[in-house]
């Protein structure tokens, strides 16, 4: 099952252009940041939302699919960014839940109304420990 609301859209560009103002403006911020604090990386669309540094994956039953570590979706209530990486022992969002008291952490994702509910220059940190974490353990390449 999809948790994710559907889209129509092919790129993140075309994804920022559905959204109703004035979410969109705060979307395309954070676009903007994550774009600069992952410039190497091309974003696309996965499951409704905009990812960063993909990866396949294979899971011990199985399943295999592609996913990212790093995304950004605008949900009916919210926004959320996405940190799809853990140590082992602790997903990296949830390892700044005290340094962003605005925001709703839960496990990988970190939910807000809007930008200034957070401080950009933690969730830089999230993001490039996120990649870092993912990347150590052979999730992203």
């Amino acid at each position: 099952m999809n948790m994710f609301k559907p889209t129509k859209a092919k790129t993140p560009e075309e994804y920022i252009k559905m959204i109703d103002e004035p979410r969109r403006t705060e979307i395309q911020k954070l676009y903007d940041f994550i774009k600069q604090t992952l410039p190497g990386e091309k974003p696309f669309i996965l499951y409704g939302m905009i990812g960063f540094v993909p990866y396949h994956y294979k899971s011990s039953s199985g399943r295999e699919g592609d996913w990212c570590v790093i995304a950004l979706a605008s949900q009916k209530n919210y926004i959320s960014v996405y940190v799809c990486a853990s140590n082992g022992k602790q997903y990296v969002a949830e390892k700044y839940k005290k340094d962003l008291p605005k925001t709703s952490i839960g496990k990988s994702c970190i939910r807000f109304k809007k930008t200034a509910d957070i401080d950009l220059t933690v969730l830089k940190k999230v993001i490039l420990d996120g990649v870092k974490t993912a990347k150590s353990s052979g999730f992203a390449l």
